[in-house]
């Protein structure tokens, strides 16, 4: 408001002065009298000023139809001017707007026009470093692969563009399923931007793929360095790094590189199971029992597996059943409210033949957690304690229909695994491997997965149970007989890694 007011007082105090010097000027007697060439004029004051001014107006109009004339005259010997700039922006606002419409329309999906807008910015810009990414990814869209490498191998030749050269030959080779040579031009990126998170989380990807195993732990290092990963991530994965080069020393007979590696790995994730279980038959091996227990202890307290107890088994593999009974209960108390806790009681009490303490250590599990294994060992107890062959034999056929249970599944994409892998068979996917029950599981056929071997059981056998007069009274217990595929009931090794069968009772 202050502002305004004064600037009112400074209009007012000049239009005031100006008014003051015209009437002084006006009220000034006498003539100018101006002499050229033997001419004379005579001007009253005021027309003195008048002609002053008019005088100066052309004076500028002369100096600018002068200045006009000379920019023309260096604009057709060829030299920058202010004609030249102005067209040159012109053609360079007309450049990047073409480049703008051709980055919309590539984002929309329009390849046909992303590449007419491409061209069109290239030949106003003159700037490959600009246009040929634009250029190859509209090549890509319209599917013109053989084009969209020409513009990619283009911006090789460009140091600034070099990196998105090599990335975008590098997704090409990927597209193509060629990984080998997607690899090595991931490591040429990595060489010119070795802090680049997409180009680190490739890179990883790609070399655990390939099992190189040293490269994946380097570029790990790298990712931690430029804190791509948080520390508890990047030392699990370290560790499953090192089991995984154990894994691969001990297929080619490096058994010192294997304790290593296994030592290594089982000191950054000291739950991690298949590192517990080789930690532990290294520790073996060097005659350290106490080592191997405490390893697997620690490891069954957070994460009870059953090659965690197979593992416990192989360190005194020759003790008898009740030894090696009592032995196991130092890994159980670790975790004893665990489902696989009570699994492993019941197998071992089944082992020595104290069928009473496995239908105890069992519980209700045949009920609350019906599996392949807890309806197998029912099958097993009650064969045991001389229970009717129709009822062993239907509990065997709930068993078959049954759920395996938890099993090695990807988060990623939910492919189940026999055995444990640092990288996922179907989706590639690093560390993804988790020990549960699948999402919608596929009961099929799980005859080979039965925990115990309770005898050869015929699927017509099964038929004449059914049948027999002396088994009426167990006949709403005994299953329907199953297909042929299903004849043989088998099991992977129980705890105490003999495989040995149980007869019938």
């Amino acid at each position: 408001m202050i502002w305004q007011l004064i600037k009112i007082f400074l209009f007012l105090g000049l239009a005031i002065a100006l008014a003051f010097g015209l009437s002084i000027v006006l009220e000034t007697p006498g003539e100018i009298a101006i002499a050229v060439a033997g001419r004379e004029w005579f001007l009253s004051p005021m027309g003195a000023i008048i002609a002053l001014v008019v005088f100066l107006l052309a004076a500028w109009l002369l100096l600018k139809i002068a200045g006009l004339l000379l920019a023309t005259f260096r604009f057709l010997l060829g030299d920058e001017t202010a004609i030249s700039r102005y067209f040159g922006r012109n053609r360079e606002k007309r450049g990047y707007d073409a480049l703008s419409d051709g980055m919309i329309a590539l984002a929309s999906g329009d390849a046909k026009l992303a590449q007419k807008k491409a061209t069109k910015a290239d030949k106003l810009l003159n700037r490959p470093e600009l246009t040929g990414l634009l250029a190859a990814q509209s090549a890509e869209l319209a599917g013109d692969r053989k084009k969209a490498t020409a513009q990619y191998k283009a911006l090789l030749e460009n140091d600034r563009t070099r990196f998105v050269g090599i990335k975008g030959l590098m997704q090409q080779q990927l597209e193509e399923g060629d990984t080998e040579k997607a690899l090595a031009l991931a490591k040429k990126a990595f060489a010119i931007q070795p802090g680049n998170p997409a180009l680190l989380t490739q890179l990883f990807e790609l070399q655990s793929r390939e099992e190189d195993w040293s490269g994946a732990r380097e570029t790990l290092n790298a990712s931690m360095h430029t804190r791509l990963l948080p520390r508890d991530v990047g030392n699990r994965r370290d560790a499953v790094l090192s089991l995984a080069d154990a894994r691969a020393a001990q297929a080619a007979g490096n058994t010192a590189r294997r304790n290593d590696a296994a030592l290594q790995a089982i000191k950054l994730a000291p739950t991690l199971v298949p590192a517990a279980a080789m930690a532990a038959h290294v520790h073996a091996e060097a005659g350290s029992k106490r080592k191997a227990n405490k390893v697997l202890t620690k490891a069954w307290s957070v994460n009870p597996h059953p090659d965690l107890a197979a593992a416990f088994a192989a360190i005194v593999p020759d003790e008898t059943p009740e030894q090696r009974r009592k032995r196991f209960e130092v890994l159980i108390a670790s975790n004893p409210n665990h489902i696989e806790s009570k699994l492993l009681r019941t197998e071992l009490a089944l082992t020595a033949e104290d069928f009473p303490a496995a239908r105890k250590a069992l519980g209700d599990l045949a009920e609350t957690e019906p599996t392949t294994r807890s309806l197998s060992l029912m099958a097993a107890i009650e064969r045991g304690e001389g229970s009717p062959e129709a009822v062993v034999r239907g509990w065997l056929a709930k068993a078959l229909e049954a759920s395996r249970g938890p099993q090695w599944v990807c988060s990623k994409c939910n492919q189940v695994h026999a055995d444990w892998t640092p990288v996922c068979d179907a989706c590639g996917a690093f560390d993804t491997l988790t020990w549960k029950t699948p999402e919608n599981e596929v009961i099929s056929d799980q005859s080979a997965a039965l925990p115990l071997i309770l005898g050869p059981l015929q699927t017509d056998g099964i038929e004449d149970a059914s049948e027999d007069d002396d088994t009426t009274e167990d006949a709403e217990t005994a299953a329907p007989a199953e297909e042929d595929d299903t004849t043989t009931v088998e099991a992977p090794p129980r705890p105490d890694g003999d495989g040995a069968r149980m007869t019938n009772a």
